[in-house]
C-alpha cells in the first residue's frame, strides 16, 4: 500500500469516528423530517413551511390540471417509488412529445444550489414555471391552470389556508416547491454505518466504500459531502462531440460545452438509466465507463482518467452504491397523494 492509499485509509477512518460522533435526534416539524446529522433546509421568507402548505403542494404535485390537456403530473416524471424519476431515457410530456433529457431524482433537493442539469435556474419557485411552460412537457399558461384552479372550491379553500389568498401563480410555485424542499432521502443502510452501526453495510460493501474515496478512483472528489454531490459542472467523456450543450446553454461560452451538474448519488441503484441523456443502463456499465476514462473529449474533467479495478472490487464498489438505497424515502407514505 503506498503513502496515498494511507492517506487515502487514514481519513476515511477519520470520517467514520466523525460521523459516530454526531449522531442527533432527527427533527420532524410535521411532514418535514430532517435525517439525523443533515442540515436544517432554509425556506424563503415568503414560502416558510407548513403543513397547509405542504398538502396543496403534495396534491398539486399529482394533479394532471397542470398540463395543458390534463394528462400528465410532475409525479408523472417524478414517481416516488423510483426516487422520483421516472426510469425512462428521457421523459414523455403531453401528446407523447419526447424530452431531451433524462429527469433527475428530486430527493434532497432542498439542498440543490441551483435546478436543472445546467444549472440555470436558482430556486425551486422559479423551476416549477419549467415544465409547466415547456412544449414538450406540460406545455401550458400558470394563468390558463389557476383558472382552473379556482374553479375548484377544495383547491380556493386549501390555498385560502397555506396563504390566505386564493389560487395564483404565487400559491401554485410556490406550494410546489415547499412539497419538494421536503423530499429528505438520508436513512439508508449506508446512513446507519456512519451513525455507528457498523453492521448495517456488508464487508462488501465497506471495501467499496474504502475503494469509492481512494485517491485511484477518485469518486468521492465529485460526488462528495453528505449528498454525494459538490454541485459542480463537469464533461465525464460520454461522448468525443455531446450533441447536447450542456451548461453553455446557460452561459454560451464555449468552455462551458457539455458541462453538466454533477448529480447527487443517493439511490443510484434505483434511478436508472444514468447520464443526462440516460444512455447508461447499469451499475456496471458506469464503473466500466469510468474505469476506460470515457471519450476524449476536449472539455472532459482530467479527474476522468481511467483506473483499474478487479472484478471484486468493482462488485464491492457495486454493493457501495447500492448502500445508498433509501427504503424509507422510497416507502414514505407521507410523499404520496392521500
Amino acid at each position: 500500500m503506498d503513502w496515498k492509499s494511507v492517506i487515502g485509509w487514514l481519513v476515511y477512518v477519520l470520517f467514520l469516528l466523525m460521523c459516530s460522533c454526531q449522531k442527533e435526534e432527527s427533527k420532524v416539524v410535521g411532514y418535514l423530517d430532517v435525517p439525523y446529522g443533515f442540515p436544517n433546509p432554509t425556506f424563503p421568507m415568503d414560502n416558510e413551511f407548513n403543513e397547509s402548505r405542504f398538502l396543496l403542494g403534495r396534491k398539486l404535485f399529482y394533479d394532471p390540471i397542470l398540463s395543458s390537456d390534463s394528462t400528465i403530473s410532475c409525479a408523472s416524471c417524478h414517481k416516488p417509488e423510483f426516487a422520483f424519476t421516472d426510469r425512462k431515457k428521457v421523459s414523455e410530456g403531453i401528446m407523447d412529445r419526447i424530452g431531451t433529457r433524462n429527469a433527475p431524482s428530486l430527493g434532497n433537493v432542498v439542498y440543490l444550489p441551483y435546478l436543472l442539469r445546467e444549472g440555470g435556474v436558482p430556486t425551486l419557485e422559479m423551476q416549477v414555471g419549467v415544465p409547466i411552460q415547456e412544449h414538450n412537457e406540460f406545455d401550458d399558461n400558470i394563468l390558463l391552470i389557476a383558472d382552473k384552479l379556482n374553479r375548484q372550491k377544495i383547491y380556493q379553500e386549501m390555498s385560502l389556508q397555506a396563504y390566505n389568498r386564493l389560487p395564483d401563480p404565487f400559491v401554485i410555485t410556490r406550494s410546489i416547491a415547499t412539497f419538494e424542499r421536503a423530499l429528505l432521502s438520508g436513512n439508508s443502510p449506508y446512513d446507519d454505518f456512519i451513525r455507528g452501526d457498523l453492521k448495517a453495510l456488508s464487508s462488501s460493501a465497506q471495501n467499496g466504500l474504502k475503494l469509492f474515496n481512494s485517491p485511484e478512483l477518485k469518486c468521492s472528489q465529485c460526488h462528495s459531502g453528505f449528498n454525494f454531490s459538490n454541485y459542480s459542472f463537469a464533461n465525464n467523456g460520454l461522448y468525443e462531440n455531446d450533441p447536447d450543450e450542456g451548461r453553455m446553454r446557460l452561459t454560451n461560452k464555449e468552455e462551458d460545452r457539455s458541462l453538466f451538474k454533477v448529480p447527487s448519488l443517493r439511490n443510484v441503484e434505483i434511478t436508472y438509466p444514468y447520464m443526462h441523456d440516460g444512455s447508461i443502463n447499469t451499475l456496471e456499465e458506469i464503473v466500466e465507463h469510468y474505469k476506460s476514462g470515457g471519450k476524449n473529449n476536449p472539455h472532459k474533467n482530467p479527474l476522468i482518467s481511467g483506473f483499474t479495478i478487479s472484478e471484486k472490487e468493482k462488485t464491492d464498489l457495486i454493493d457501495f452504491l447500492k448502500s445508498l438505497t433509501d427504503d424509507h424515502f422510497i416507502n414514505n407514505l407521507n410523499y404520496r397523494i392521500q
